[in-house]
This record gives C-alpha cells, sequence and structure tokens, in this order.
C-alpha cells in the first residue's frame, strides 16, 4: 500500500507541477505533458499491465482538470501505456536514450490520437496548420523534460524495489 501512495504523490506533484509552473513558459498555450512522459516511463520500467494502469489515472487525473471531453485523454493514455509496456523486455531499464526517444514517438502518437478522435466527435481543423503550431513546440518540451522525469521515475520505482 505505501508503493501505490508513494507513486500516486509522485503522479499528483508532476501534475500539479505541468499545471501550475509549466504554464508560465508556455509557447501559444503549449507545454509539456509530464504526465504522459511519466506514462511512457512506467511502461517501460514496469510494463503493459501497469503501464497501462499509470495511463489510465494520469488519463483520468487530466481529463477531470480540463473539463473537456470526459475520457479522451484517459483512452490515449491508457493505450500508449500498452503499447509502450510491451517493449519494457527489450529495453535496458538504465539506458535512458531510449525512453527519451520513446517520449517523442509516444507523443506524436498521443497528438494524432487525439485529434482522431476530434475528428471523430465532428470537429474540423487544419492539420498542417496545428501541426506546426501545436505538435512541434510540444516536442521540443517533450525532449527537454523526458531525461528528467524519466530519471525520478527510474529513482523511485529503484528505491521501492529496494524496500521489498
Amino acid at each position: 500500500m505505501k508503493k501505490i501512495g508513494k507513486w500516486a504523490f509522485f503522479t499528483a506533484a508532476l501534475f500539479v507541477l505541468q499545471t501550475s509552473m509549466l504554464p508560465l513558459m508556455a509557447y501559444h498555450g503549449v507545454t509539456a505533458d509530464l504526465l504522459l512522459l511519466l506514462t511512457v516511463s512506467v511502461a517501460f520500467l514496469r510494463g503493459s499491465k501497469q503501464g497501462a494502469f499509470m495511463g489510465f489515472g494520469a488519463g483520468l487525473m487530466q481529463d477531470l482538470a480540463t473539463g473537456t471531453f470526459f475520457g479522451v485523454n484517459t483512452l490515449s493514455r491508457t493505450l500508449l501505456g500498452l503499447l509502450f509496456g510491451q517493449f519494457s523486455d527489450r529495453v535496458f531499464k538504465e539506458q535512458f536514450f531510449l525512453p527519451v526517444l520513446a517520449s517523442v514517438a509516444a507523443t506524436i502518437l498521443n497528438y494524432f490520437i487525439l485529434a482522431l478522435l476530434m475528428v471523430l466527435l465532428g470537429y474540423r481543423f487544419n492539420l498542417e496548420s496545428h501541426v506546426q503550431q501545436m505538435l512541434v513546440p510540444m516536442l521540443l518540451y517533450q525532449l527537454a523534460f523526458a531525461y528528467p522525469v524519466h530519471y525520478l521515475t527510474y529513482r523511485l520505482d529503484k528505491r521501492l524495489e529496494e524496500k521489498k
């Protein structure tokens, strides 16, 4: 039970950082998505099941906080946790280069999952313009924050496993 509490506290701390401090350095309203980075890191470190669970929890937090279409972030994060968790046994846990690159892939996949859901809900937008204004700055932010988030996630996972 203590493990779940520490993971919940860490997730909540990243969420608070994402919603309170990162908007101060936003570029046209675009900031880093720390909870997506957390989901990818947990999926790499712990596997599909725990990656999907983290994605579900992180997406649920974002859906409850934003007030937009409920379940959109939950669905995309859960799918990404499942997908990237499939690679957990093929990736060296200590190596930080692959999770950083995976954060770029996860950001692109998340963007297109959300765009597809918006189109299915009946919204229209210029994809090329939207990619330039939203996706490219988000990728740069994700690259900047991927290593610190993965490092902190790795350290927390290692510390919780040592206490076992």
